[in-house]
């Protein structure tokens, strides 16, 4: 049979003149460990004892640090590296170097905080340089590089709205300057308005004065509090489970380790609903339980861990909480009870554990082929919602080059796990390893040519997969409704929304908004080759191969999960809509369509009404669903008067122009007329496009016209664009002034009018209150927001201009 190969003959050309380039580029640059060694002699955070000051650290100096500092530095994002979020992040410092780099040619070595390095000498010896301490010998600590900022600050308030146009770069990808304490002389000479916090209004005469006195005090931070007794029996209890001796186990602990490294866990049962649980997470340990953990750092979950047997154990999440990395996952008896029955009372024997070899380990399919297919999907589906987010929050924080693979609002259903314990199934599964393997098994430094090979095996498997449905699928066994996951009639996570939002994406459970353009029905092995592909796969100090792999192969994972949904509509509508999916498509995505994407050939078990099939199927599975739809930011969640709410639903209803000149996500503050507490809402910008199949025309696909708004109750998203602060009375004249926008400067006079920008003299005022409605109103989910993103646009353009 000829397979169909997506990547073109110039795209072969091209990927290999990458390569040539980039190998000249950086083939003198030295590697972070040959790098010269600092001096500074801090090797650890300083840690007080006194309850006095533990106490003034809580109450002072740690909400200052968190709603003014950690809101711009945490996460591989943060600005040179330096990550506040953590007393290790102070003390590790910062870096000239940035962790997103697509260009690099060999995998740059990892620093991720907690894992990497254990004192400030041995980070030191990876580039980072102190914040806190002066460099000179005979300089107090008052004159340390944060201290430095902070006075940069208070010397050069920031500058109207107008003059910040010229004074700042806001772009995403611009060049940092990341001074070290030598160098801060002529970084403030030639940027006086650079102190911190860069490009937001500066510190009041007391939060300066709190903060500059922590600092010139040594910058301690108090002794990390014991867990209590029932916490330390849940860990205990927990991590028992996870390593005991039987086979059973041991591959049941891996499968559950490699897909929950990158969540939040918690005890729901020990913690009342308004407060903030405490957070663990699940780590592979040198030591069993009862010792101290000595954590086994891998690029990946699954790599070589080079002892003899691996520990699951559990550390308490002692870091802020940040939006951006925050998953939250609730251990409870309830789920405890489901793990027992999947993966130790089935029927199912272990005759050996797998290798870390990466042809096996970065398989999926193949490393865990002794466990039952039904048992690695229900555990997937049960926490669906976070199974996603680990592609969207886990390793990598931002990543325009793997989010430009998915639309920005669609919707995600899943075929019910039943249809996975059959034997026929597990055969398939098994039969198809080495079509499903992953580009992760080349590891981070690779070269995209090899990506041919995937390719063509993705070809094979949708031929073979196609073959077998066609095969099983007979005597009026078609696709309805009834092979969708309905959540067992209980849980939330059988549909989800997914927004992407450029460079960062929410996945949130139930359908938000209207009808999407594309949904996804997702299957076993697609859900789990999202996983290893994304999360537990991707390694973000990858070479560019490695990641350019990485978004290719999403491509084929998309149009899979595509083409699962329209299988359930007539076949001419199927490819109407596949066409209309992927308007101005390149001829090799053309020529694979036709040959491997849907040979899928059965008709659909649907007797459609109605001429628009596509609508009447989603209204079909929302039957289906309908138990199981949360109401969580459904605006009918909202306690605003119908007239209000009605009114403000509008804003939701945007299209083309009025949409396109608003940012991804808008944070509004509405204050109701009788009173009562702020209402936050978030209306959220669907960008169009004509297909989103292209690795480099992203604006040449795109498509304003089609551009909408969705607008939902409470915070969604974790990097917003701009801030609103209207009033309830104001409701009518905001709506009908953003339905009547059609120019930027008539979106500038409305940010003028409600907007609360960089430059707002109440922009801390009005922060402090958002985060701390989003955190008291949704103690497990609600973090700090991160300011990177934050537009500016000026009511006039500057007299540069």
């Amino acid at each position: 049979m000829k397979r169909t190969v997506f990547l073109s003959n110039k795209w072969r050309v091209l990927l290999v003149l990458c390569a040539i380039v980039a190998a000249l580029y950086f083939a003198d640059r030295a590697s972070p460990l040959a790098r010269g060694k600092a001096t500074d002699s801090l090797t650890q955070p300083l840690i007080s004892q006194d309850p006095e000051l533990a106490a003034h650290y809580q109450q002072q100096i740690k909400p200052l640090l968190e709603s003014r500092c950690v809101v711009c530095h945490a996460c591989y994002d943060s600005p040179c590296q330096l990550n506040m979020s953590a007393p290790q992040g102070f003390a590790r410092g910062a870096h000239k170097e940035k962790v997103y780099d697509g260009t690099r040619l060999l995998a740059a070595i990892p620093n991720r905080l907690h894992l990497d390095a254990a004192t400030t000498q041995e980070w030191r010896e990876r580039g980072f340089f102190s914040v806190l301490e002066n460099q000179q010998a005979d300089a107090p600590i008052t004159t340390g590089l944060i201290t430095k900022m902070l006075q940069l600050k208070q010397a050069h308030p920031l500058p109207d709205a107008n003059a910040m146009t010229e004074q700042f770069d806001l772009s995403l990808n611009r060049q940092q300057q990341c001074p070290t304490d030598s160098e801060f002389a002529s970084y403030a000479k030639a940027q006086p308005y650079a102190g911190m916090p860069y490009a937001l209004p500066g510190l009041n005469a007391q939060e300066h004065s709190l903060l500059t006195n922590w600092l010139s005090a040594g910058a301690y931070f108090p002794a990390d509090a014991s867990l209590p007794a029932a916490h330390q029996a849940a860990v205990q209890q927990l991590e028992q489970w996870l390593n005991t001796d039987d086979l059973k186990t041991r591959l049941s602990a891996r499968y559950i380790y490699e897909h929950l490294f990158t969540s939040h866990l918690y005890f729901s049962a020990l913690h009342d609903d308004n407060e903030r649980p405490q957070f663990f997470r699940l780590l592979r340990s040198k030591t069993p339980p009862g010792q101290a953990i000595e954590v086994i750092a891998g690029r990946r979950p699954y790599d070589d861990p080079a002892v003899e047997r691996v520990y699951y154990r559990l550390q308490a999440v002692r870091d802020t909480i940040v939006n951006k990395t925050h998953q939250p996952y609730d251990i409870n008896d309830s789920l405890l009870q489901k793990w027992q029955r999947w993966f130790k009372d089935a029927d199912y024997q272990v005759s050996a554990l797998p290798g870390y070899a990466p042809e096996i380990a970065a398989n999926p399919l193949t490393a865990f082929k002794e466990l039952p297919v039904n048992a690695r999907y229900r555990f997937m589906l049960e926490r669906a919602e976070n199974t996603i987010m680990g592609y969207i929050k886990g390793p990598v924080c931002r990543g325009q080059v793997a989010l430009n693979v998915i639309n920005d609002r669609f919707w995600v259903y899943f075929i019910k796990p039943e249809l996975a314990e059959s034997a026929a199934v597990n055969a398939f599964y098994l039969s198809q390893q080495d079509n499903l393997r992953l580009p992760a098994e080349e590891e981070s430094t690779t070269f995209a040519v090899s990506w041919v090979g995937f390719a063509a095996r993705q070809g094979d498997y949708l031929q073979a997969r196609s073959a077998f449905l066609n095969e099983h699928l007979q005597q009026s066994a078609y696709l309805t409704p009834d092979v969708l996951w309905d959540g067992d009639g209980q849980n939330q996570n059988a549909s989800l929304t997914v927004f992407r939002h450029f460079d960062n994406a929410t996945v949130v459970k139930g359908l938000l908004g209207e009808p999407p353009k594309t949904a996804w029905v997702i299957d076993y092995a697609l859900l789990e080759r999202i996983h290893y592909l994304l999360v537990a796969g991707f390694d973000v100090y990858g070479n560019y191969g490695h990641q350019l792999m990485t978004r290719l192969y999403m491509d084929f994972l998309r149009m899979e999960g595509e083409s699962n949904f329209l299988a359930f509509l007539p076949e001419a509508s199927r490819r109407q809509e596949f066409a209309d999916w992927y308007q101005q498509a390149g001829p090799e995505l053309t020529e694979f369509i036709k040959g491997d994407i849907n040979p899928f050939s059965q008709p659909s078990g649907i007797t459609f009404q109605t001429p628009d099939h596509k609508a009447e199927l989603y209204q079909l599975f929302a039957e289906q669903l309908h138990a199981v739809q949360p109401q969580r930011y459904q605006l009918s969640d909202s306690q605003l008067n119908n007239n209000s709410l009605t009114l403000l639903s509008q804003l939701g209803q945007l299209q083309g122009t009025n949409a396109t000149l608003l940012p991804e996500l808008t944070i509004i503050m509405l204050e109701p007329a009788d009173g009562r507490a702020a209402e936050l809402f978030t209306l959220i910008r669907n960008s169009a496009h004509f297909n989103v199949s292209s690795l480099l025309k992203e604006e040449e696909n795109r498509h304003p016209a089609a551009d909408t708004t969705t607008l939902v109750s409470g915070i969604l998203g974790s990097y917003p664009d701009a801030f609103w602060k209207i009033s309830e009375a104001q409701l009518p004249k905001v709506v009908a002034q953003v339905q009547q926008m059609h120019t930027e400067q008539q979106y500038r006079q409305l940010l003028n009018d409600i907007g609360i920008g960089r430059h707002h003299p109440d922009f801390w005022q009005f922060s402090d209150k958002l985060n701390q409605l989003f955190q008291q109103r949704y103690p497990i989910d609600g973090s700090w927001l991160d300011y990177n993103r934050l537009e500016h646009r000026p009511l006039q353009q500057a007299k540069a201009n």
